[in-house]
Order: C-alpha cells, then sequence, then structure tokens
C-alpha cells in the first residue's frame, strides 16, 4: 500500500492543461478527480498487483447482458447464469425467462432456450455433472397498498374416493353470499381415502363393514373477480366450483378462512430440470411434491439431494415437507420432516448429517427455524447449538465449509437483521465440528456491518470474500466497495485489491477453472444515498485475478498433463507432468452452484500425493460425506501456492446398488 506517484505522474496530472480544468471545478470535485487518477494508477502497479490482485470487468454483448439471479460452473468449464424474469414483473408477464452460457475460456456467450421461470429456484450438482434446477416463480408479490383485488388461499376438498379431480386456472368459486374468486393456477387434489372399518358386537358377531371416507385437499391460490372491498371476506366459508354438476358439485368444494387486500407473497412451482452441460439445454424431470420458491438444494453423500424449504403455491413457507430427488430414477420422494426459513445453507458433513449455520435469504418469521444446528437426517433429530454473536442478525449472511474439508470447520459471516432492518454485523464465526462438543468461536470481524458477503474458496486453502452492503439491498449507496481474504491458519483478514462494481442482493461469485474469481449480479433497491432514485440490476460481470496468478506467475505455475478423466475405485488417479518435483500439495474443488449469497455446493478436498520424476498420482478419501459424488476441478500448486488450471475430474464413491 505504500506505492507513491513518480514526479513525471505528478505533473502529468497536475500540469498540461489539467491546471485549467481543476481551476474551473469546485474543491470537492477537484480532490475527487485527483484521488480517482492515484487510485487508478496505484491499482494498475506490479507491485501491488503481486500483494493484492487485480479487477477486470468483462465485455459482455447487448444482446447477452441479464439479471444473474444464479450462477453456476458446469464440468465444461462453462458459468450458466440464469435470471429466468430476473426480477422483472414486465418480463415475467410478458413469459421472456433467460438463461446465459459464458465460456471465460473462450470469452464467448451464447443465449439458451429457458422453459420456466427459474428465477428464485434452487439447484445442485449431480453425479453425472449436470445440474439440478428445482422450483422457481408462478406468481410476483404484490405489496401492501397495491393489492386491488382480495386474494388468498383456497382449500380444495374432493370427497370422492373414486377419482381425482382437476382444476384449470381460472377455475371461479362462490361464496354463500355469491361472491366470486379465480384460481390463478391449475390444481389437481387426489382421490378421497376410503377406509374399511371391522367392529364386533358384544358376543363376537362381526358386524357388516364400515366405510369412512377422509376427502382430499389441495390448495390454491384465488382472486376476486371484481376490485374493491366487496371481494374481503374475514369469516371461514365454504364455496361451490362453478360448472361442477351432480356427483363432482356435492364432492368437490372449496374453503377459505379470509381472502384479504393484505400483501401477497411470491409463489413458487414444482417443476424441475435437469441442465445438460454437454447438449446445453434443459431437460424436464418429474416436479416435485411441493412448490418451491427461494428453496436450498443440497447434494447427499448417495448422489441424491434434498430440496428443502421454500414459499408454496400459495405465497406460504412450506411447513417442513422436505423430498428427495433421486438422480437414477428422476423421481422425488419424501424426506424428512423440518421447518427453515427460505434459503438455508446446510452443509453435508462427514459422517452424514447435515449442518445449519443459520444463514438463509429471509422469508419465515424472526422466532422460528433459525438455530444454527447439525440434523441427522436418517433418525430425523436436530441439535440446536447456540452461542454464535449476534443470532439475531443471521439473515443474508454467507457461510461455507473452510479448506480443507476433512478439518470439519465451518464459518459464519456478516449478516443483517431479518427482513428489511437496517442492522448489519461485522461478526464471523468459525465451529470445529470435531470437537466433542462442538461451540461458536469468534473470528476475526469485517471491516464493517456486511450483508449479502460473497465467499469463494481458493485452490491455496484461502477464502476471498467480495462486496456486499452494509443496508438492506444496497439502501443508502452502502454497497461495500472492498474485498479481503480470510487465513484459515492464522484465522485473520489480509486486504485485497477493491472490487469496482458494488454487489448486494441477487449477486454471485464463484471460482473458475483458471483459479481466478468471478462476481455477477446486485439489485439495489435505490441508485443513489438519498433512497429517491429506484436502482437498476447490475448487469455488468467482473473477475478478479488473485496474486498467486500476477507478474509471470502464469508462465511458471504447475502444468498437470494427460490423465483420467475419473478416479478408480480406490481413488487414485495419476497424471503426466514434468512439474512433478516442485508439485507440493493438491486440491480438489466442487464447483459453485450458487445465489441469495448461498452456496452449500463448494468445498475443498485436501488430496494426498505421490510423486515420480514425469507423474504425479492424487490419492482422495474414501468418504463420500466429504467428496459427494460429482465432477470436480482438481489443482495442483507449487511452493509458492499457484495453482495449476484445473482438470476436470469425476468422483463417484457410492457403493453399488442392489
Amino acid at each position: 500500500m505504500a506505492y507513491r506517484p513518480s514526479r513525471k505522474f505528478k505533473k502529468t496530472l497536475l500540469g498540461g492543461g489539467a491546471f485549467v480544468v481543476l481551476a474551473g471545478l469546485n474543491a470537492p470535485a477537484a480532490l475527487s478527480f485527483a484521488e480517482e487518477k492515484y487510485h487508478a494508477y496505484k491499482i494498475s502497479q506490479p507491485g501491488y498487483k503481486a500483494r493484492y490482485g487485480s479487477w477486470e470487468q468483462v465485455h459482455v454483448p447487448g444482446e447477452h447482458r441479464l439479471n444473474a439471479i444464479h450462477a453456476a460452473l458446469l464440468r465444461t468449464g462453462k458459468v450458466l447464469l440464469i435470471a429466468g424474469s430476473g426480477n422483472n414483473q414486465k418480463s415475467f408477464d410478458a413469459g421472456t425467462f433467460k438463461t446465459i452460457l459464458w465460456d471465460p475460456a473462450a470469452h464467448t456467450f451464447q443465449a439458451v432456450d429457458t422453459p420456466e421461470d427459474f428465477f428464485c429456484a434452487g439447484h445442485s450438482q449431480l453425479p453425472d455433472g449436470r445440474l439440478l434446477v428445482a422450483g422457481g416463480t408462478a406468481r410476483y408479490e404484490v405489496l401492501d397498498g397495491e393489492v386491488k383485488r382480495a386474494g388468498g388461499a383456497m382449500r380444495v376438498k374432493n370427497e370422492s374416493p373414486d377419482k381425482a379431480v382437476t382444476l384449470r386456472k381460472g377455475t371461479v368459486f362462490r361464496s354463500p353470499g355469491g361472491v366470486e374468486y379465480v384460481s390463478t393456477q391449475d390444481v389437481t387434489v387426489p382421490r378421497a381415502k376410503r377406509e374399511f372399518k371391522v367392529s364386533y358386537s358384544a358376543t363376537g358377531r362381526m358386524k357388516p363393514w364400515e366405510t369412512r371416507v377422509t376427502a382430499a385437499e389441495a390448495r390454491v391460490f384465488v382472486e376476486a373477480r371484481k376490485e374493491g372491498p366487496q371481494g374481503l371476506t374475514t369469516q371461514a366459508a365454504q364455496y361451490t366450483i362453478r360448472g361442477l354438476k351432480g356427483e363432482d358439485a356435492r364432492n368437490v368444494y372449496g374453503i377459505a378462512q379470509k381472502l384479504t387486500t393484505n400483501k401477497q407473497d411470491f409463489q413458487g412451482i414444482k417443476s424441475a430440470y435437469e441442465f445438460d452441460p454437454v447438449a446445453e439445454r434443459y431437460v424436464p424431470v418429474a416436479p416435485m411434491k411441493d412448490a418451491r420458491w427461494y428453496p436450498t438444494l443440497v447434494t447427499l453423500q448417495d448422489g441424491r439431494v434434498l430440496a428443502v424449504s421454500g414459499l408454496d403455491e400459495v405465497g406460504d413457507v412450506v411447513p417442513g415437507d422436505n423430498e428427495i430427488y433421486d438422480p437414477r430414477t428422476k423421481k422425488w420422494t419424501r424426506g424428512p420432516f423440518r421447518y427453515f426459513p427460505t434459503y438455508p445453507a446446510l452443509f453435508l458433513t462427514q459422517g452424514g448429517k447435515l449442518f445449519y449455520t443459520g444463514s438463509n435469504a429471509g422469508y419465515g418469521p424472526a422466532d422460528k427455524g433459525r438455530v444454527p444446528g447439525l440434523w441427522d437426517l436418517r433418525r430425523n433429530v436436530f441439535q440446536e447449538i447456540r452461542g454464535i454473536d449476534d443470532p439475531d442478525q443471521l439473515e443474508t449472511s454467507a457461510s461455507l465449509i473452510l479448506p480443507p474439508v476433512q478439518e470439519q470447520k465451518l464459518m459464519v459471516l456478516g449478516g443483517g437483521g431479518v427482513g428489511e432492518s437496517a442492522l448489519s454485523t461485522p461478526r464471523t464465526a468459525v465451529i470445529d465440528l470435531k470437537e466433542q462438543s462442538p461451540v461458536f468461536r469468534a473470528g476475526p470481524t469485517l471491516p464493517e456491518g456486511t450483508r449479502y458477503l460473497s465467499s469463494v474458496l481458493l485452490p491455496d486453502d484461502t477464502v476471498f470474500t467480495t462486496g456486499g452492503s452494509r443496508d438492506y439491498r444496497g439502501r443508502g449507496a452502502s454497497d461495500i466497495l472492498k474485498a479481503q481474504f480470510y487465513e484459515p491458519r492464522t484465522n485473520g483478514f489480509r486486504p485485497a485489491a477493491e472490487p469496482t462494481v458494488g454487489r448486494n442482493y441477487h449477486s454471485e461469485a464463484l471460482l473458475l477453472p483458471d483459479g481466478r474469481v468471478a462476481t455477477f449480479g446486485s439489485d439495489p433497491l435505490f441508485g443513489d444515498k438519498d433512497n429517491t432514485r429506484i436502482g437498476t440490476f447490475e448487469q455488468r460481470v467482473e473477475v478478479f485475478t488473485p496474486p498467486y496468478l500476477q507478474g509471470d506467475a502464469p508462465r511458471r505455475r504447475p502444468v498437470l498433463g494427460d490423465g483420467p478423466s475419473a478416479f478408480d475405485r480406490d481413488g487414485r488417479a495419476t497424471f503426466a507432468t514434468k512439474d512433478a518435483g516442485r508439485i507440493t500439495k493438491a486440491r480438489l474443488m466442487r464447483p459453485s452452484a450458487v445465489t441469495h449469497t448461498t452456496d452449500v455446493e463448494q468445498r475443498s478436498v485436501e488430496l494426498g500425493i505421490t510423486r515420480t520424476e514425469d507423474s504425479v498420482t492424487v490419492e482422495a478419501p474414501l468418504d463420500p460425506t466429504l467428496v459427494p459424488p460429482g465432477w470436480y476441478m482438481l489443482f495442483a500448486l507449487d511452493a509458492e501456492g499457484r495453482p495449476s488450471v484445473a482438470k476436470w475430474i469425476r468422483v463417484d464413491l457410492r457403493e453399488p446398488r442392489g
């Protein structure tokens, strides 16, 4: 940081006509101009870059710019950027949904057909390298004061044990008083459940069978046909369904507790797709049992994927009905029941339990499902772990498994108060799950209270953190143009080069195969300090080059040659290399799938190394709870911490089925 401009630079800045420019400006503007010039000079110096790294904006052609809500690195090295409708009501109404594939190696962008609105979906890496994308948006929220038609959840009952009933979008429900409401989605109500009961008389003779029918139920969101207060109802009532006749009219009906003009939240969809990185297209699979908006998807040790939380088809937080996707059958089954707020950060830990750091993206009450803990899925037992500082400010915090994963330490960074709170915390905390009674211990503080912080694992065992904002969604021009490295060995931060693009809500960052970090998105509420100008979505892409790739480092980085595309059953893989003698360690890095400060995919695995004169053999731990099945980036590093360009390699340590 001790670099000073040369005399020649000062003369250039203040001479040659610059004096005339400065004289025509007021003093604050002149000072700002000079500071910007000096800052640009300082960060361009080789010595500065070698110590702090550097940033560079990526040129994105106009037709390929999008509101990046989700980012996932594919096994082809390309980055899938998903906007869906991109938090844009007009795009949603028009059915305009976007996905872009960016190839950072070839510097190309291409559009991908996007079949549904994946805005605020969940995603997870599958064992074969496909990306599972599930959930998304069925309906945008309508805020208090803007709701023109009363609406809410209609429970649709079916008392027929003989057939299911499907009611299409636009079905009319009529109240006893004659007020009509219209459904906003299709809804299918299963058959009623028929049970036979056998009973006996006092003398022991069997009585005739008794039949009991329990009505089936599904929910759908409805709106009043007419605007205004005449559509309001605050009492429970039974509704007839227009168009049904005879037995159907008697068996199928609606029940609503109240239908109001209160705020109407976003609503989720049940759809699920696999994105094929080779064919570069979305492939539909079986839908989820529950609609989900803002869900977390986390890969388990057997390659299946657990879907947790989200807003359902009427805008309520899914009450704890989680489900599991099997990529072999392409179907969903019920998972263990447990409530979480939306986008909970859940990490697979050694032994198969999930650790919930308490990080989440917001929807849900402040006093429910927010305590961190260890979740045993097999027994469905949750062990709460309290004691983290600022426990009321875990929303919009970042969290990750620290490198290497074998250490089983997790970190929480920053966060803010529930909802639109202005509270934010600089707190970080680390927990060691290898301890007999794990507890959170304070880590180093961030430069200031920070929400929406991006945190990325690097192959040299450091954590790169960048961006975020002090206030909710960057209000008051509170974006934080700072970055830092966290060193797990010393439990401390050291500064990194400052980004030039602010990142808050709806922003992402991920590690690229060449060892750089790419950042995307940001969705501020306002565009000025006084909160008078509506904010615009940040579509610029900025890439950070760490110090380990500065100067002549790219020429001196280790190179891995030919080798296998998968580890063998003993967890070994051998690669030809002329640099075997100077390769000191190797790391297996799981590619990211990140949204809303939530990236439960990334993890760094320490590998064993055996060298010959012209080859290196790496060995992975034979534990799928440490190394879930899938494609990974393999980095070889020298003693200076310079990583090779990653080799893509598949790991699958699952036991064969049946």
